[in-house]
């Protein structure tokens, strides 16, 4: 058996695992296909993340997302399993609307594990529909920062993956530049919620409070969002998810 068939009997052979599983994405990396890695800082703690985590939609940075709903949700060894079905819009170029007739829309399944003992939130994505056309998994794991404490970090990974004939590698270049233009909208959407619920007088969170204060129009947007903050102060000084019985 020569190299390449071995690499592809190992492409498939993982291709057929529990599709939550990450680490097939180390023999990608060796395929023809677009792999994308980055890390971003959000100036909230990771109390406030998790609790802000199942808020995150609606946001002025979503207009993609259309719908979400829960599919299971179950606690397991004190950590909170929870899979739910998202349908977004799926806009493509003139050039790629052979290959998905009138399909708009593409539903996304998500799989998260909030572990509330050892603080993190690891999320596994992949799409569902138009897999034909091309394929998409994304893992995220959102820990407390390691430089700051009161900050959260989200390292994230994906790789895309394309089968057409003759138009692959022009798919996956396509969908890798869309998806990072969406970790951008992922990133200030989350933002704004967290902004939006925990904002507090406190310089590491100036960054967020400009960016909602110009998304709700200027001072008068700023004041709005400082008097909302002000009824959730409570609610953004308590651990909400510090011991396993708090979660529900």
């Amino acid at each position: 058996m020569t190299r390449k068939e071995e690499q592809q009997l190992n492409y498939h052979h993982i291709l057929n695992r529990n599709r939550t599983k990450f680490s097939r994405h180390i023999f990608y990396q060796k395929i023809m296909v677009k792999y994308y890695s980055g890390t971003q800082i959000l100036k909230f703690s990771w109390d406030q993340l998790a609790s802000a985590f199942w808020q995150r939609y609606p946001n002025p940075y979503s207009n993609h997302v259309l719908t979400e709903d829960v599919i299971s949700r179950e606690i397991v060894n004190q950590k909170l399993h929870t899979k739910r079905l998202l349908t977004k819009t799926n806009p493509v170029p003139k050039w790629g609307e052979r290959f998905v007739s009138r399909a708009r829309h593409v539903c996304i399944v998500e799989e998260s594990i909030i572990d509330p003992v050892a603080k993190t939130v690891i999320t596994y994505t992949r799409n569902i529909g138009l897999q034909r056309i091309m394929q998409l998994e994304e893992k995220c794991v959102y820990r407390t920062s390691a430089d700051n404490t009161r900050w959260t970090v989200c390292e994230r990974w994906a790789y895309i993956n394309s089968s057409i004939f003759g138009f692959s590698r022009a798919i996956q270049v396509f969908a890798l530049e869309r998806y990072k233009k969406n970790v951008q909208k992922t990133q200030k959407g989350f933002e704004h919620i967290l902004s939006r619920l925990y904002i507090m007088h406190d310089p590491s969170h100036s960054s967020s409070t400009d960016t909602i204060s110009r998304v709700h129009g200027g001072k008068e947007g700023k004041q709005k969002l400082k008097e909302t903050a002000r009824k959730a102060t409570e609610l953004a000084q308590r651990p909400v998810l510090s011991t396993p019985g708090q979660i529900s």
